[in-house]
C-alpha cells in the first residue's frame, strides 16, 4: 500500500501546484481572487490510504490593493460586493473587474462586452428605478426654459437715495447698484435679467427690471422692506415676473425670491443668483460616481445621472463557482444574489478612477511552491525506496 499513498501523495501536490500555478499566473490580473487547496487524509476503516485534495477555499473576503487610473468609466470595489454583468445568452455573472465604456448602442458594458446591470432613473425622484441594463442615452439634451430665480443678497444699509429722482437704466446717478442674471427660454437661447436696486426708504429697496437691455414697463417694480434687525420682511414668497419674449418661443412668468436677502451695514455682496433651466447639450462622455451614479456629461456643462449601479453579494460567496474572464456563477451552496446600491445594506463602496488589484501575496506562493516541491521529492522517495525493496526481494528469491 506504500505506493498507493505515495501515489496518492503525488495526485494531490499536483492539485495543489496547480493552484499555486494559477495564483501566480494571475497575481496581475485585476479583481482576481486568490485560493488555497485544502488536503484531507484518507483512511479505509483504520488503514490508511494516503491523501487527497479535498477542497479549494478562496479568498473572496480579502481585497486587492487598490490601482489609480483616473478613467472616468473605471471603478473598484472596496468592501463586499460584485459587478452583475449580463452576457448575450442572458446568463448574468459577476466580477470584480470595474472596467467599463458605453458601447455604440449606448449600453454601458465591462471589457468583454457584457452589460453591468443596475438600478434605472425614477424621473424627478431620487427613488431606484427597476433593475435592469443601463444605458446612456446619446441623445441632444433638450432645453429647458427658466421658472425661478433665486436671488440672495446684502444690500448695504449704508446706501443713500440716488440724486436723479426718476429712475432711468441708461442714468448710474439712478440706482445704487445692479446685477445680471442669465435665462433660458424653450428653445435653449440665453436672455438677461438685469436688476436695479434704488434705495427709495430707511429700510426699504425698489427693484426695478430690465431684460436684454430693455426696462420692462412700468408697475413691475418690486418693493424689498427690511426690519430693524437688517432682515427681509417683504415679500413675503416669490414674486412673478412676466417676460417679454418672442411668440416664437414659449411664455415665461418667472419666480423671482429674495428669501434670505438682507440689509445690514458694510459692502453690498451677491451670494446666491441661480436661475433654473438649461440650454440643449450633446453627449460627451459617461462616468460612474463613488455612489454608483452612472452620469451622462453634455456640452452644456451639465451632469444628468441615467442609472445607479447595483453591487450583489451572496449567503456564502466562496461557494460561488469560478469561471473564465476573472468572473464567478451561482452556485446552489452560493445562494442566489441580493442587491443593494453601493454602501447600502452589506454592499461595499466605491472609488472611483481606480481598479481592484489582485490579491496574490507572490512571496506566500513562492514559499508554498517549494513547500509544495520538497513535498512531491519526498513522496517520489517512497516510490524509490518501494522499489529498492522490491529487486531486494527479487534477488532474494
Amino acid at each position: 500500500m506504500s505506493m498507493e499513498i505515495a501515489l496518492s501523495g503525488v495526485k494531490a501536490i499536483n492539485a495543489e501546484l496547480e493552484t499555486i500555478s494559477n495564483n501566480i499566473a494571475n497575481a496581475g490580473t485585476y479583481g482576481f481572487k486568490s485560493s488555497r487547496t485544502n488536503f484531507a487524509s484518507m483512511y479505509a476503516d483504520t488503514s490508511p490510504m494516503g491523501v487527497e485534495a479535498a477542497s479549494r477555499t478562496q479568498s473572496i473576503g480579502i481585497g486587492g490593493g487598490t490601482l489609480n487610473t483616473g478613467r472616468g468609466m473605471d471603478v473598484a470595489i472596496k468592501g463586499k460586493g460584485f459587478f452583475a454583468v449580463k452576457e448575450p445568452s442572458g446568463q448574468t455573472l459577476f466580477t470584480r473587474v470595474g472596467i467599463f465604456t458605453a458601447d455604440r448602442e449606448g449600453y454601458v458594458t465591462d471589457s468583454f462586452g457584457r452589460r453591468l446591470q443596475g438600478y434605472g432613473v425614477v424621473p424627478g425622484s431620487d427613488v431606484l428605478g427597476p433593475m435592469g441594463d443601463i444605458r446612456v442615452s446619446k441623445e441632444q439634451l433638450p432645453a429647458v426654459s427658466s421658472s425661478r430665480l433665486d436671488y440672495v443678497a446684502n444690500l448695504s444699509a449704508d446706501w443713500t437715495a440716488p440724486t436723479v429722482a426718476v429712475f432711468d437704466p441708461t442714468e448710474p446717478l439712478g440706482y445704487n447698484g445692479s446685477n445680471v442674471s442669465v435665462i433660458y427660454d424653450s428653445l435653449g437661447s440665453q436672455h438677461t435679467l438685469t436688476q436695479y436696486f434704488v434705495k427709495t426708504g430707511p429700510n426699504e429697496v425698489t427693484v426695478h427690471y430690465g431684460f436684454d437691455g430693455a426696462p420692462l414697463a412700468a408697475g413691475t417694480e418690486t418693493v424689498l422692506q427690511f426690519g430693524t434687525d437688517g432682515r427681509l420682511t417683504l415679500p413675503t414668497g416669490p414674486v412673478a415676473k412676466a417676460l417679454p419674449l418672442p411668440a416664437t418661443v414659449d411664455p415665461i412668468t418667472l419666480d423671482l425670491n429674495y428669501a434670505g436677502t438682507t440689509q445690514y451695514a458694510g459692502q453690498t455682496t451677491t451670494t446666491v443668483n441661480d436661475a433654473d433651466g438649461n440650454s440643449s447639450g450633446a453627449f460627451l462622455s459617461v462616468s460612474i460616481d463613488e455612489d454608483g451614479a452612472v452620469l451622462a456629461q453634455y456640452s452644456n456643462g451639465l451632469r444628468q445621472r441615467v442609472g445607479t449601479v447595483a453591487l450583489a453579494n451572496f449567503p456564502n460567496e466562496d461557494a460561488l463557482a469560478n469561471v473564465s474572464d476573472t468572473s464567478w456563477t451561482v452556485t446552489n451552496a452560493s445562494g442566489e444574489p441580493l442587491y443593494d446600491a453601493p454602501g447600502v445594506g452589506q454592499a461595499g463602496s466605491l472609488v472611483a478612477g481606480a481598479l481592484e488589484q489582485s490579491n496574490v501575496e507572490m512571496t506566500s506562493e513562492l514559499v508554498s511552491l517549494m513547500t509544495s516541491q520538497r513535498n512531491y521529492q519526498a513522496n517520489t522517495k517512497v516510490f524509490q525506496t518501494q522499489n529498492q525493496i522490491m529487486q531486494s526481494l527479487m534477488q532474494a528469491i
